[in-house]
């Protein structure tokens, strides 16, 4: 399904979450939904993990 399907069907709140689920009323929600299809046709691969980010220690100086 193409993107501009996919928003079409949120924006006349026809896309729902899984089979028969609730309705969409996120956009975030909605992008999820479309990149999960995209990855079930192979376009996009796995989501990759996130790197965790690690805090830089300030230098301590002593003073005199």
């Amino acid at each position: 399904m193409p993107a501009s399907e996919v928003m079409k069907k949120f924006r006349k709140r026809e896309l729902h979450s899984g089979r028969g689920g609730k309705i969409v009323r996120s956009k975030k929600q909605a992008k999820a939904i479309l990149f999960s299809y995209l990855r079930k046709e192979g376009r996009i691969g796995p989501r990759k993990k996130a790197k965790g980010k690690t805090a830089k220690r300030k230098k301590v100086t002593k003073r005199q």
